[in-house]
């Protein structure tokens, strides 16, 4: 069927050629929408990898994309296709849907799955971000670390309660509570509950009861070291060493991601890989990814060449994700006010990493 297309189309301009028409909405397109390679499809710009304001530029410079009236228009050309098509199908001819085959690509690493599928009336949420940037020859350059408990009641009936909490800490974190919240019983106790006992926590309400923050420049509050060795080969390129290796060894890590950027068109040879290294020439990134990093696993190497600079390589972006908190401080146990009997509850926790950067 596309073949008689194509031939239609070149009946169609040979005449009008003759006709003594200079262009056709065709001719510069080059061809069909849907034959486009995806090397037309993508331009020779790199793709950042993030958004992050910190990414450092890289030192060779792209050629730029051709400015010529022969450019590629995508949206005409689709409409020109589809009249085609309509033509066509005017002329009783059978056209077949065509399926576009999606582009492969390597995707973002997936959020951890709910620790409970089932919620009770009381669910707790405790949720920690951390934003750290670190230099390529070490250093610290900032760490901040944000905590937030929320509570959600679903049955009036326990609307008057108390939570308990185990407070760990030792890391100098600094502890605020809702307005509404007993601020004497959080200090001498450890508990949450509000002011006025005789009222209760709102209904159906994702309620933020507790925060934290945690500023410092202490470099062995770092959880994870990442050292990022790239060394001129004499060929032209790189020979690259990267390694990470777990400092708190309370914590698990999940689904670690390690972002290595690259310049465009440059493929990798990975030489060895401690966990799955694929390389996505769409992005121009090589990801690192480690399934789990804990105690027993907690360092991992990784090794590859490509033809590019030192500089090219940063900055490294990192992500993962942990069901264990960062600052020690748990949820223990939910009771009434009234008579301090126990409370059936459920909890999450998550601690990720916003922005975990060398640069």
């Amino acid at each position: 069927m596309r073949e008689k297309a194509k031939e239609l189309q070149r009946q169609r301009m040979e005449a009008a050629k003759k006709g003594g028409i200079k262009g056709s909405s065709y001719g510069a397109s080059g061809g069909f929408g849907v034959n486009v390679s995806s090397s037309a499809a993508f331009s020779t710009t790199p793709i950042a990898v993030d958004s992050m304001e910190n990414s450092s530029k890289p030192s060779y410079s792209m050629p730029k994309a051709s400015s010529s009236n022969k450019a590629m228009k995508l949206g005409g050309k689709s409409r020109d296709v589809d009249m085609f098509v309509d033509q066509l199908k005017s002329e009783g001819e059978h056209i077949s849907a065509l399926q576009q085959k999606p582009v492969a690509s390597v995707g973002p690493i997936k959020s951890l799955p709910p620790q409970n599928e089932h919620t009770e009336d009381v669910h707790l949420k405790q949720e920690e971000r951390m934003l750290v940037v670190i230099g390529r020859d070490g250093g610290l350059r900032s760490f901040e670390l944000h905590g937030l408990v929320t509570l959600r009641i679903s049955n009036e009936k326990f609307g008057r309660i108390k939570v308990l909490l185990h407070n760990h800490d030792e890391k100098g974190i600094q502890l605020q509570t809702h307005p509404n919240v007993d601020k004497e019983l959080f200090k001498t106790r450890n508990q949450i509950g509000l002011k006025n006992a005789s009222k209760a926590f709102p209904l159906l309400t994702d309620v933020g009861v507790l925060k934290w923050r945690l500023q410092t420049q202490d470099e062995n509050l770092i959880p994870l070291t990442i050292n990022c060795w790239p060394s001129e080969n004499g060929q032209g390129g790189c020979d690259v060493n990267i390694e990470f290796e777990l400092i708190n060894e309370s914590l698990e890590l999940n689904d670690l991601c390690i972002t290595i950027p690259l310049p465009h068109g440059v493929s990798p040879v990975v030489i060895e890989c401690e966990g799955e290294c694929p390389y996505d020439s769409r992005k121009s990134h090589l990801q690192w990814r480690v399934p789990i990093v804990d105690k027993n696993t907690k360092s991992g190497a990784l090794e590859f060449s490509a033809k590019a600079t030192p500089e090219d390589f940063f900055p490294l972006t990192v992500s993962f994700a942990s069901r264990k908190p960062y600052a020690e401080i748990f949820i223990s146990e939910v009771v009434n006010v009234d008579d301090e009997s126990p409370v059936k509850y459920s909890s999450e926790v998550l601690f990720f990493a916003e922005k975990y950067e060398i640069v």
